[in-house]
């Protein structure tokens, strides 16, 4: 499973991870056709995506309450169960349908495809907007590996590889993993030339209410100084630190983009910081 032998061309995928609201959303076309456009290029891509508002409607409709402690899920046995059924099938489903309609060739895979993304149970630990306590997020995972070999077969032969946000380890065991997360580390361990976070924000913005106050660019400590001051908030908070987290690790930059209309996608690979938010050491 070693992440070099999935790099397919000497620059290694493009990895675009979308949030379960923005495939349901009224963007998920201008999407597909971007993607459809730089595959016709020769560009590989690696899609990862969530599913957070839906598998949260499935919950209340079971008589489940969400549990989110500083913008990530609390995943008991019933909320993987769900997780399960959201993630795994109708989100990635639905993507894939999308990316049919768009002439390309997507392939949906979990974690426990053949350990695409390898992971382990995600031990109690402090996090930010979670308070002073460690928190025990439940099977919450953490990605420990990728299946290189699996990822570089599909690229190889045109496929897009689409990968839900579940984690699986060798003894058959299946951990919820934050999508971003996923997408941080499949970007680190696969090379990838860039990473491209797809939300239903149009960026890092210093008034959420302003979408014309959008951060071009964004340092670590400048991003980290947005959390300090509560210039970020909400899911935004997890998504800067994990983005952070993958730069540390030698991720290039994170894009940060949303409600994109057509050629947004590419411009944002294409030419960085002039579509949404770009993150760089």
């Amino acid at each position: 499973m070693s992440a070099p032998a999935a790099r397919a061309g000497s620059e290694g995928p493009v990895v675009i991870k979308v949030g379960g609201e923005v495939v349901q959303g009224p963007y998920m076309a201008a999407i597909a056709a971007d993607i459809a456009e730089m595959r016709a290029r020769g560009v590989p891509i690696v899609l990862v995506h969530g599913g957070g508002p839906q598998a949260t409607d499935l919950q209340k409709k079971l008589g489940q309450t969400p549990k989110i402690v500083g913008g990530r899920r609390v995943t008991d046995a019933e909320t993987l169960d769900v997780m399960k059924m959201i993630v795994a099938g109708k989100v990635n489903v639905d993507l894939c349908a999308a990316l049919v309609a768009a002439q390309v060739k997507p392939v949906g895979l979990h974690g426990a495809s053949a350990c695409a993304v390898l992971a382990e149970r995600r031990p109690p630990k402090v996090v930010t907007g979670g308070g002073p306590d460690p928190v025990d997020f439940g099977f919450v995972g953490d990605v420990v590996g990728v299946n290189g070999e699996l990822v570089a077969l599909l690229l190889g032969a045109g496929y897009v590889p689409v990968l839900a946000c579940l984690g699986a380890d060798t003894a058959g065991g299946v951990y919820n993993i934050n999508a971003d997360a996923v997408a941080n580390q499949v970007a680190r361990r696969l090379d990838a030339r860039a990473l491209v976070l797809v939300t239903d924000v149009p960026a890092v913005l210093r008034d959420v209410s302003d979408p014309s106050s959008r951060i071009g660019r964004l340092t670590v400590a400048e991003g980290r100084r947005a959390i300090e001051e509560g210039v970020v908030t909400k899911g935004m908070i997890p998504k800067l630190e994990e983005s952070f987290a993958a730069i540390g690790e030698g991720v290039r930059a994170v894009h940060i983009v949303g409600r994109l209309e057509r050629g947004d996608l590419a411009r944002a690979v294409d030419e960085p910081g002039s579509v949404g938010t770009v993150l760089v050491a």
